[in-house]
């Protein structure tokens, strides 16, 4: 285990190595190894636990009726996963977690997060206050999704998310987490009509991709 790398995740940042090492017998600790595309939870799963990703990363998707997938989140190294059902006994998870590539996952026991111990005492109000940041970051990358899939058309869609990780990386020339499909899921259209807008908007100087690399051309591309 990598008590550096731990101590400066989401939810242990502020602690040093020994502080978080100390912690996760505490906590009911356990980790596991997953391949790419095994269902971590199933949408209708009741949990106790939440993941905190060590490699790797995870989607948080949200599977339709008619066989319809919606990316909601992907999950990266540092980040955690299923902590509000895990806060809320009985509470069947509305969305399914998948492995986006081999992944180590931490899950650690709730109810034990909540809840301090004698040995804990000193770093378990430092941990809770982390775990509330954390989450209150999910929630505002929940609303820009939200944000980015209001637009009625799908080049709306694609421009809104391009612009928000072109401002995010700093740069007109971005990197994004998602393949072709994984970009339609997460903007909620189909891969062939997005597929389609991309070949449009490179046409039009709008922007040019390569795989999941994508240039901003603000005065056109030539």
């Amino acid at each position: 285990m990598d008590f550096v790398f731990l101590s400066d995740t989401v939810l242990f940042r502020g602690m040093r190595p020994p502080d978080v090492e100390g912690m996760l017998e505490c906590l009911g600790a356990r980790q596991r190894s997953y391949e790419k595309g095994e269902l971590i939870h199933h949408a209708g799963d009741i949990i106790q636990t939440m993941g905190l990703v060590l490699s790797g990363s995870v989607h948080i998707e949200n599977d339709g009726l008619w066989g319809n997938k919606d990316i909601l989140n992907h999950i990266t190294p540092g980040q955690i996963f299923g902590e509000t059902y895990a806060c809320i006994p009985g509470e069947p998870m509305m969305v399914s977690v998948v492995a986006a590539q081999s992944s180590e996952i931490l899950f650690l026991d709730m109810s034990r997060v909540l809840t301090s111990c004698s040995s804990a005492c000193p770093h378990h109000s430092m941990l809770i206050r982390n775990l509330l940041a954390a989450t209150a970051q999910k929630n505002l990358n929940l609303s820009r999704r939200i944000m980015h899939t209001s637009a009625k058309t799908i080049r709306g869609r694609l421009l809104s998310y391009l612009s928000y990780q072109a401002a995010r990386q700093g740069s007109s020339t971005v990197t994004i987490p998602f393949n072709r499909q994984q970009l339609a899921d997460y903007l909620s259209v189909d891969r062939s009509a997005l597929s389609g807008e991309l070949g449009k908007m490179q046409r039009d100087g709008i922007l040019q991709v390569n795989k999941n690399c994508f240039t901003l051309c603000g005065k056109g591309c030539t």
